[in-house]
């Protein structure tokens, strides 16, 4: 029998892998990876040659089942995605159910993730929060919005840089112009921003430039 190991990748710094996740992606017998060319730049930066199969959300519903075959075959297979754990708001969570009712062996390694540090950093309580990923683009964004603005805990939200004053915009109108929160922006790379402020404030900081890379939100609940 085969295993599927799912492996995190760095979210910026390539030197932000563990050694454990160096020596399965050395061993396994392939690796899934959401963008092959993506991370391609991270296995000839760690010299790892080992053969990539192209796994992202247009074909992992159809590609489980044959998944599940090979490693019930004996193959041994490590899955990664572009940055940070799989699953957690990328792809794989269709392949670990199909693996988990086949009865297929799963291991997740533990590493690198954008929420934690981003709580960390954020000096909002961490003790408790919920993760939220991304909200929905259009339908029902607004109901999820109205269930948040009720939220004790911390919340922690991902976000693209095109959408992040039209959040900011909406959070105000739900949670209050007042309310603590913090924006963590291209976390553990060359230009990582972290800004914790008023809603208010973020808002007029974020508009007044021009936002890129990857963004996790943290918003304090409601007292």
């Amino acid at each position: 029998m085969g295993k599927l190991y799912i492996v995190p990748t760095p979210i910026g710094n390539l030197d932000d892998i563990t050694l454990r996740a160096i020596k399965v992606l050395k061993e396994v017998d392939y690796i899934l990876a959401e963008d092959t060319r993506h991370s391609g730049k991270l296995l000839k930066h760690l010299d790892i040659k080992k053969r990539m199969v192209a796994h992202h959300m247009h074909n992992e519903h159809i590609a489980a089942a044959k998944i599940v075959e090979a490693i019930q075959g004996g193959d041994v297979i490590a899955l990664i995605s572009d940055a940070g754990t799989p699953v957690i708001s990328d792809p794989g969570f269709s392949l670990a159910r199909a693996c988990i009712e086949a009865g297929v062996e799963i291991e997740c390694l533990p590493g690198a993730t954008a929420l934690i540090p981003a709580i960390v950093n954020s000096g909002l309580p961490a003790d408790k929060f919920c993760f939220e990923g991304f909200l929905p683009i259009k339908k029902g964004r607004q109901t999820r919005l109205k269930i948040l603005a009720e939220e004790k805990r911390t919340m922690v939200f991902y976000e693209s840089p095109h959408r992040l004053v039209k959040t900011l915009t909406q959070f105000i109108e739900y949670f209050g112009g007042d309310r603590r929160a913090s924006v963590s922006r291209e976390l553990t790379k060359m230009h990582e921003e972290k800004v914790t402020d008023s809603l208010t404030n973020l808002l007029a900081h974020f508009e007044a430039k021009k936002v890129k890379g990857e963004i996790v939100m943290v918003v304090g609940g409601c007292n």
